[in-house]
């Protein structure tokens, strides 16, 4: 009995881990998703049946991923489709992301969800994990470090910027001098009204002493 118990909870376990592995090739991998999609749409459960060791595990296909149990949901009399192998095939056809592991698998169901099933398998795999992390890290890096062409065009910007600022600064050096220029001549103005103002103020001071006189 203590064996049994030890078995069965081991086997969770081990269905917790896998679960998890997929939820994140899910995620992962939007080639896997969309071969999914179908199943979960159907809701389609499928008996995996295992030798060396001998278990059934039954994976249920839902909108929150693929769902791993040791017993059948208990909304469902029986599975959709059954899987026979031997466990090291299943590993093999996890492993091998390909079509002649998957092939190899004997699959009993309804011919059209058996291909659809078989297509997931094909998807899946550790290439699928390690593809996707591949994918996640370019398009990480290529968000963080501009193309050729965006700092082309970051380039071509600041040089009309700089050509921009410098129409500036000549445009205000010349208003610049053309106020300079008036402030002289208005300077200029202003001595000559001076000096001709000082002459009007002599001769009117040396009229007046001559009409005194």
């Amino acid at each position: 009995m203590k064996r049994s118990t030890l078995s069965h909870s081991l086997l969770n376990i081990t269905l917790v881990f896998a679960e998890s592995a997929l939820t994140l090739l899910l995620r992962l991998d939007p080639e896997l998703r969309k071969a999914a999609y179908p199943l979960a749409k159907q809701g389609t459960v499928v008996s995996l049946r295992l030798y060396l060791p001998h278990v059934e595990i039954f994976a249920t296909f839902s909108s929150k991923g693929v769902l791993l149990d040791a017993q059948l949901p208990v909304d469902r009399s029986e599975p959709d489709i059954v899987i026979n192998a031997y466990s090291l095939q299943v590993l093999n056809a996890v492993m091998s992301h390909g079509s002649d592991a998957a092939d190899k698998l004997q699959m009993r169901g309804e011919v059209h969800q058996v291909q659809l099933v078989r297509q997931f398998i094909m998807q899946l795999g550790m290439g699928s994990l390690i593809q996707g992390i591949i994918k996640k890290f370019k398009g990480s890096t290529s968000k963080s470090k501009p193309n050729d062409d965006e700092m082309e065009a970051k380039k071509n910007d600041y040089k009309l910027r700089i050509k921009e600022q410098q129409t500036q600064i000549n445009t205000l050096t010349i208003k610049n001098r053309e106020l300079e220029t008036t402030v002289k001549e208005l300077q200029s103005k202003q001595k000559t009204l001076t000096i001709s103002a000082v002459v009007a103020a002599v001769i009117a001071v040396i009229a007046i002493v001559i009409a005194l006189l």
